[in-house]
């Protein structure tokens, strides 16, 4: 039953208005609704992701959500220029492509952080 339904990212923040700032400005993604002081951003193949004010953002040491892209590398390139920083994980197993993305596991990965501490990833099937 899950497996056949969508599923949301909850995404963090401790400021809304920097929160959206980033998002919007930086990213590029645009509210498809707004409830009070909380943001949904909607995605391919119909998903989405929350974003709602809490003092808990930036707390996690894991990722919070990641987009399943189809050229890492290039995504890399046009972040950078948006003016995202990547996180650079030198205690992670596997090669590094051109960009610095992590090749290991049949994937391609890069992480970034949000405006509000939060952990994002870009990911590309092998």
């Amino acid at each position: 039953m899950l497996r056949e339904s969508p599923l949301f990212a909850y995404i963090p923040a401790k400021n809304l208005d920097r929160a959206r700032r980033f998002y919007e400005e930086t990213l590029g993604l645009v509210p498809k609704s707004l409830n009070n002081d909380d943001v949904t951003y909607e995605f391919a193949s119909g998903t989405a992701a929350f974003l709602y004010l809490t003092d808990n953002a930036g707390t996690s040491k894991a990722s919070q959500a990641f987009w399943s892209v189809k050229d890492v590398d290039r995504e890399i390139v046009e972040l950078k220029k948006r003016g995202v920083v990547f996180e650079r994980y030198d205690d992670m197993p596997g090669e590094r492509s051109p960009e610095g993305a992590v090749i290991a596991g049949g994937a391609k990965a890069a992480w970034f952080k949000d405006s509000e501490g939060n952990i994002l990833a870009i990911v590309q099937s092998l």
